[in-house]
């Protein structure tokens, strides 16, 4: 089927599922084909389902087959453009569209972005918020023993609900991580999020109590505002960052390539303008060598778009994912009775049209939203610090 697709409503579902809620978006058109998508703005979730509420005011009647084209139209409809809570409401639209349009062609989404360039997703997975110092090496071990050659770690005081102190926390941690380098060998690919917790200096005195060959990546160790501070940072260390997971648009991007900040993009298809942004990202990172390491902590609709994206890319490294045994209830199989699934550490690339997800929708519109708050840190001083 290749006419036109006029697009008959826009639903957002703001829904609690597992310990978080997702952001759902359901695109209808007027040939019973049907498309979602994702929102990747976590906590602000009503904000988005207004934006989305704003955007289907004229995108009713509009041909879903023109992904390039709304997506202009949502962009550039408005005097005040972009944010991140615009763009994680295009995010949503424009996977649903994907998803339309492969399902109207017979097709997964993949082949929409240029065709398949590998079978298999690799990801890496996390030792969780919870463990810290011996008991994160023990559970990297197990995560080494199912087969993860890519393992991300957490700082000491990640799970705090209340303090963090970053210079009480840096000494723990790079002495953990040392541990663990000696412990699980040079082939496994060893990480840490350190969650834009630190600032220049307190990031530079970490990674010198690091040994050096400790880490393969650090991710996100500062806030993204001011490319500067990384280029900073950058002189003190040769580590390889992994920046981006807030980054709303290309134009975000646009320094951290340039000038070589940093080495893996931590895009999240869900937040940076949807599938057609991602893959305007990953060709400009092509071209200056960086590879995407996909941002994914939300539920099986963004997976399922970052696989296809993934599929569809030469300059990929890993895809972030869970391991089963955490049973967040993220991918609920009341909720999506078919969704990607891990064999053993990796995402099959498959061959279902359209995004190859299926929602239920009786059961979302029955389960509520509810509020849910990141825990707002401070300091022992009383003053406010990054969650």
């Amino acid at each position: 089927m290749t006419a036109k697709l006029k697009i008959t409503a826009i639903k957002p579902y703001p829904v609690w599922v597992g310990t978080r809620n997702q952001m759902l978006v359901k695109v209808e058109t007027d040939h019973d084909i049907s498309g979602w998508g994702e929102s990747g703005l976590s906590g602000r979730e009503k904000a988005v389902a207004g934006a989305v509420e704003h955007y289907r005011e004229f995108l009713i009647g509009r041909d879903a087959m023109q992904i390039g084209r709304i997506w202009q139209e949502l962009y550039r409809s408005q005097y005040f453009e972009g944010g991140r809570v615009l763009q994680a409401a295009i995010s949503a639209i424009d996977i649903a569209l994907h998803d339309i349009k492969g399902k109207a062609l017979g097709v997964p989404v993949y082949e929409l972005l240029g065709g398949k360039q590998r079978d298999r997703i690799p990801t890496f997975a996390s030792t969780g918020d919870e463990a810290e110092g011996d008991a994160a090496i023990e559970r990297a071990r197990e995560l080494r023993s199912q087969g993860w050659q890519a393992i991300r770690f957490f700082p000491a005081g990640q799970s705090s609900k209340d303090i963090f102190e970053p210079r009480e926390s840096i000494g723990t941690t790079a002495n953990m991580l040392n541990k663990a380098r000696e412990a699980l060998g040079d082939e496994v690919v060893l990480g840490i999020d350190y969650h834009h917790r630190l600032s220049v200096a307190e990031a530079a005195s970490f990674c010198s109590k690091l040994d050096r060959g400790v880490l393969d990546f650090l991710e996100e160790p500062i806030r993204d505002e001011t490319p500067e501070a990384y280029e900073s940072l950058r002189r003190m260390t040769d580590i390889p960052f992994a920046i981006g997971e807030e980054f709303a648009s290309k134009w975000q991007f646009l320094p951290y390539i340039e000038r070589g900040i940093h080495q893996f993009n931590r895009l999240d298809v869900c937040n940076v303008g949807g599938l057609t942004e991602a893959m305007k990202v990953a060709g400009w990172s092509e071209a200056h060598y960086v590879d995407l390491m996909p941002h994914n902590p939300l539920g099986p609709v963004c997976t399922a778009a970052t696989i296809h994206l993934g599929a569809a890319v030469p300059n990929f490294a890993w895809l972030e994912t869970r391991a089963p045994e955490r049973k967040l209830g993220f991918d609920n199989s009341d909720f999506f009775p078919v969704q990607p699934r891990l064999d053993g550490t990796d995402y099959p690339v498959g061959d279902l049209p359209g995004l190859g997800v299926e929602v239920n929708e009786a059961a979302i519109q029955a389960q509520s939203f509810s509020f849910w708050e990141a825990p707002h840190l401070r300091r022992r001083d009383g003053s406010v610090t990054n969650w």
